[in-house]
């Protein structure tokens, strides 16, 4: 008898695993379709027509197969590059739209106005080249809004992501004003400019290793931010280092004492796109599994704060 209770025990214990592995999958959190459809060199631009498609406004589409769902939650993705170099054609952000639109999200990975392509640092140049790829954003916003009812977008659940520059657009559209950021070049248009936050609705920023001009900023609105930072970041500080230019570890700060909804993942002893050694044109297998542990843990917040308690499609 004890040996039929033994082995009866060890059994169940056995199939325990098992068990785990056929647990349904979670929309929004886990891979739940297997096969995507991609469009290319779409535009957001008002009139692509006039003059033809521009380059700086077209975007790819990424949504799942056989996905019935009525409504969508979209995850605009913009590409990093310090706003002088990068596309929507960039290994990242074919990687996270893929891995979004597989987890039940539609994604679009956005080009967007370039400045000068050089190497020198300006921080004015910075701030322009910056301010102007966030009029692109919003461009990009109000075409994918107006265009909700034809590609099944849920309005009250667009996201804005990116990395390092792409970062920086998704925190400025989502915290900065017109004037705030033509104040930092002493710009004389920033008199006229808007005071007011116009960040589109958005519901929530995904930052990976990008920053903000100015934390007080963040005391303006409430939208969710996540961010995975590298700890040694020598092209966008961790936290702070000289110029008005804030890290994820300050946002994480300011954004705790201002009770605003965030999560920040450090990656201690990386640096800028969570290599150990920057290489903007090199990235290795574990930099690429750094990537998706990333866009996992992106995946949990945003199912946190947009969908757990609420009904799932």
């Amino acid at each position: 008898m004890f040996n039929y209770i033994l082995s009866g025990g060890i059994a169940f214990f056995l199939a325990l695993p098992a068990y785990s592995q056929m647990k349904p999958a979670t929309r929004y959190k886990d891979d739940v379709f297997p096969a995507i459809s991609v469009q290319k060199d779409l535009s957001y631009a008002a009139n692509p027509s006039l003059g033809g498609k521009r380059r700086s406004h077209l975007y790819d589409w990424y949504e799942p197969q056989q996905d019935s769902a009525p409504l969508r939650p979209l995850i605009i993705w913009m590409h990093g590059g310090g706003f002088k170099f990068g596309s929507k054609d960039m290994e990242a952000m074919r990687l996270w739209s893929a891995g979004f639109a597989r987890r039940g999200y539609i994604c679009a990975a956005i080009n967007y106005r370039l400045g000068k392509k050089d190497f020198r640092f300006k921080f004015d140049e910075l701030v322009k080249g910056c301010y102007e790829a966030v009029l692109d954003a919003r461009q990009a916003i109000a075409y994918f809004k107006s265009n909700a009812a034809r590609l099944r977008i849920d309005t009250n659940r667009i996201i804005l992501a990116g990395n390092s520059a792409g970062g920086m657009m998704a925190l400025q559209v989502a915290y900065a004003t017109d004037a705030g950021m033509l104040q930092l070049i002493g710009s004389a248009d920033s008199a006229q400019a808007s005071h007011a936050i116009d960040p589109g609705g958005i519901a929530a920023v995904v930052n990976f290793w990008g920053g903000i001009f100015q934390p007080a900023w963040l005391q303006d609105a409430r939208v969710p931010v996540v961010s995975v930072h590298g700890k040694q970041d020598g092209i966008m500080p961790y936290d702070h280092k000289g110029f008005p230019l804030y890290g994820s570890g300050a946002i994480h700060r300011v954004a705790d004492s201002l009770h605003i909804p965030n999560s920040l993942k450090t990656y201690d002893g990386y640096s800028h796109e969570l290599q150990k050694h920057f290489n903007p044109l090199i990235h290795s297998r574990l930099t690429k599994k750094r990537w998706l542990e990333a866009g996992q843990f992106a995946a949990d917040f945003l199912y946190a704060q947009l969908f757990e308690g609420s009904r799932k499609e």
